[in-house]
């Protein structure tokens, strides 16, 4: 089902409801992020104390995160309805959004660093230099994938910033396939007990051992809905000494 599945001017309740959580919430939240960026701008003539800025840094981190989940759930509740933007783009290049994106929440500083790197074997240079470690294999590594890029770049969003908060020091990035997409992110942090596997995916669910983590359980919930959502599965698989691994499967149409 593409975006215009339902015809002109007809709206369900579920999508009135989105609409209202669109508007209604992310008006607010730039008007937000806005003023605190205004304020922070050099150039207003305001002298700041360092406790102040670092107070407007603060508002403006966590408006940000509240409007990245914001955009999460959305793409979440169109993708259950069947709703997806489809068009060719590189792999390669969504991936440094999605690595930037997540880098942003944990570290707004790297990010920043991240988005004045043009060259591509730069931009790995850069990565494998703070442990994490990019290869894109097969058909895409050359060819653009066909599927909503908006709603891939949030899965891998979500796996790397995952592994990137709970590994120890080493994260694998990994892309294949000649025709479904495939994915792989690979952390070096604590192994997952098996009983312990199957409540990563459900809501608000957390590992106790990893409570000193920010997060609010959603992001695994959400990567699973949208990987079922088009067709493919997500895999996880974790042995002691080996890690935690994720893979994704999205068929290309």
């Amino acid at each position: 089902m593409t975006e215009d599945a339902h015809p002109p001017g007809h709206l369900t309740n579920k999508e009135t409801l989105i609409d209202l959580l669109i508007h209604d919430l992310t008006g607010p939240l730039s008007i937000v992020g806005m003023s605190a960026s205004n304020l922070l701008r050099k150039d207003r003539g305001v002298v700041l104390g360092d406790q102040q800025r670092r107070s407007l840094e603060r508002i403006r981190r966590n408006n940000h995160k509240a409007q990245t989940l914001l955009r999460e759930m959305i793409q979440i509740f169109r993708s259950e309805e069947g709703l997806f933007k489809k068009n060719p783009f590189f792999v390669e290049e969504m991936l440094k959004d999605a690595i930037t994106g997540a880098m942003e929440l944990i570290d707004p500083r790297m990010s920043e660093l991240l988005c004045d790197i043009e060259d591509g074997g730069e931009f790995k240079h850069f990565l494998e230099r703070q442990g994490i470690f990019l290869r894109i294999t097969g058909k895409y590594g050359r060819t653009p994938f066909y599927h909503d890029r908006e709603k891939v770049e949030q899965i891998f969003r979500n796996l790397i910033g995952n592994g990137l908060k709970y590994r120890n020091q080493r994260l694998k990035i990994s892309i294949s396939g000649n025709r479904d997409l495939l994915g792989l992110v690979e952390n070096d942090g604590t192994e997952i007990p098996p009983g312990e596997q199957a409540t990563l995916f459900q809501r608000f669910s957390r590992l106790n051992r990893h409570g000193h983590i920010p997060g609010l359980g959603l992001g695994l919930l959400g990567v699973k809905a949208l990987v079922e959502t088009m067709g493919g599965g997500i895999i996880l698989k974790s042995e002691p000494g080996r890690g935690v691994s994720f893979m994704v499967r999205i068929p290309t149409k």
